[in-house]
């Protein structure tokens, strides 16, 4: 973990992103990531009818992208 994976929200850190701003996070257009959450590659969180998206999970998916050793 990093200091900002605990950053305190009053440090103007979100606690979940807006699909265009996730989409910026991970350098994609907000249509892939609709395709991702759909498939269940991306998770999201579900408020009402908003989507959300943390950035640890944002950061778990990068993560689980990186190949190991022969990739």
């Amino acid at each position: 973990m990093t200091a900002d994976d605990n950053a305190p929200v009053s440090a103007g850190f979100p606690l979940l992103l807006r699909p265009r701003d996730a989409a910026n996070v991970l350098a994609i257009s907000p249509r892939k990531l609709l395709t991702l959450t759909a498939c269940g590659v991306v998770p999201c969180v579900r408020i009402g009818r908003a989507v959300r998206y943390d950035p640890a999970d944002l950061r778990g998916y990068i993560a689980s992208l990186k190949g190991g050793p022969g990739q």
